[in-house]
């Protein structure tokens, strides 16, 4: 499951002249799935089922 939108992502990098490889959105999902999980680990040692911003 992706967990960004690709044709946003080459949207951003296409108005920085740059392009994207195929590869590219997947890995950055994965990125961002690892980001969330990390984030979900601090809200629950913080003792709450809420993440925020700060958690990242």
């Amino acid at each position: 499951m992706s967990l960004v939108v690709a044709s946003k992502v080459k949207e951003l990098l296409k108005g920085m002249n740059l392009m994207t490889s195929g590869d590219f959105a997947d890995a950055l999902s994965g990125e961002v799935e690892e980001l969330a999980k990390k984030a979900a680990k601090r809200a629950k040692a913080n003792g709450r089922k809420t993440v925020r911003g700060d958690d990242l």
